[in-house]
């Protein structure tokens, strides 16, 4: 893939020549893959050749433009009046546009892309490939916008593009994810955008404009070479199914400040609420912070399972156990549906319950395992955490000895 140097905007009805370009984009594009390859995201990338160009498997490309946004802002303003600018997405909004120049690129559906039955590279486009897509798109752009957050840019909205491979007949991201890709505001500040809407913004090209725009994608050239390098501060986050369970929450929130980990309570039932419930969680998922869930619910805790199967975070059941009804109540923290791992911990004490915190945080932070093997990790911990938990004897007699 050779990049060029030239600068367009508006279907290419504004077009200029920008010297340098083509090796500050390669450098963007090829960091930005490497990044999400390594977090797991099939793509055609497979290595930088030069200062402007990268190799990339063959591929036919699917003639769809992918949009994730987290705050609306630019042509979704005018699609969408009455959304004032600034407006944030949990989760954040998916669209997807035709490629078509001829029609300033009409926005579609999910149903007139499935009936457009578009076959590349043998593969027939049905709700598979779309669904595919759409869980990419927003899983590259919270990859990303987690990235960013270290260097305190925000992450407005990024299009990307899918291909086909040809020798292997996957969907896999393609064509480039350079300066003209995204919306990134630093300090979450419009006015300092560095992306290519500065030069969108243009009343009239001049060679001083030109200059500053250059100066703006090498800024972000720079800078995007760090995304490979740094880590973000965890938390946690502690959901409670009732205010009744505040005081079994400050006990958790005091014990994470001893070993300096931010900790948030948050009330919400999983029961009665699970719209709310997943909607908190998305806050959280879309702020670039690496987070861990603990839930804390009583009798039939439902909190803890939907957590755990609705975010590749991991989830730590706490529940408040009681006397009277905790050997009963804690199986709906133990039992689970087959692929809803979470990792139980039924000592309260502080230094039980936040050393198992405390642990998930520094795996999260450090990045040193994947989610998905840590999730097992936390599975198998737990059964050396917490000698006896697991056999209904050993919790009734906690109870009993008050130190559950």
């Amino acid at each position: 893939m050779q990049s060029k140097d030239q600068i367009t905007a508006g279907n290419a009805a504004r077009k200029d020549r920008m010297e340098g370009k083509a090796a500050i984009s390669n450098t963007t594009t090829s960091c930005v893959f490497q990044l999400l390859q390594e977090a797991g995201i099939k793509t055609a990338f497979v290595r930088k050749h030069s200062d402007t160009a990268f190799i990339a498997a063959h591929c036919e490309m699917i003639p769809i433009e992918w949009v994730c946004r987290r705050i609306a802002t630019g042509s979704f303003l005018k699609r969408n009046p009455g959304v004032k600018e600034g407006y944030k997405f949990y989760p954040p909004k998916i669209e997807m546009f035709f490629k078509d120049d001829a029609n300033n690129d009409p926005q579609w559906s999910e149903e007139q892309l499935i009936e457009a039955k578009f076959c590349f590279a043998g593969l027939t486009i049905g709700q598979t490939e779309v669904d595919i897509m759409a869980r990419s798109t927003q899983a590259i752009f919270e990859i990303l916008e987690k990235s960013w957050q270290p260097q305190n840019c925000t992450l407005v909205d990024l299009k990307i593009e899918f291909g086909v491979n040809i020798l292997t007949k996957e969907i896999v991201l393609a064509d480039v994810i350079d300066n003209d890709s995204w919306r990134l505001w630093p300090s979450g500040d419009r006015s300092q955008q560095k992306d290519k809407q500065s030069y969108r913004d243009l009343k009239e090209v001049t060679p001083e404009a030109l200059q500053m725009v250059k100066r703006n994608f090498e800024w972000v050239a720079e800078r995007v070479e760090l995304l490979l390098k740094t880590k973000s501060q965890g938390r946690v986050v502690v959901l409670m199914g009732s205010p009744s369970d505040l005081s079994h929450c400050e006990k958790i929130k005091k014990a994470c400040a001893t070993f300096g980990i931010p900790c948030e309570l948050r009330v919400t039932s999983a029961h009665k609420g699970p719209d709310e419930t997943l909607r908190i969680k998305a806050e959280y998922e879309g702020d670039g912070i690496p987070t861990v869930f603990v839930a804390v619910a009583g009798r039939s805790n439902g909190l803890g399972p939907v957590m755990s199967g609705n975010t590749a975070y991991p989830v730590v059941n706490c529940p408040p156990l009681s006397a009277d009804w905790g050997a009963q109540d804690v199986w709906s923290s133990l039992r689970l549906p087959s692929g809803k791992t979470i990792f139980s911990q039924c000592c309260c004490t502080d230094s039980t319950t936040c050393s198992s915190i405390h642990m998930c945080v520094h795996t999260l932070v450090a990045g040193s395992v994947p989610n998905k093997v840590f999730r097992n990790l936390l599975h198998t911990f737990s059964f050396f955490f917490s000698p006896g938990l697991f056999a209904i004897k050993s919790v009734e007699q906690r109870l009993h000895t008050n130190t559950l």
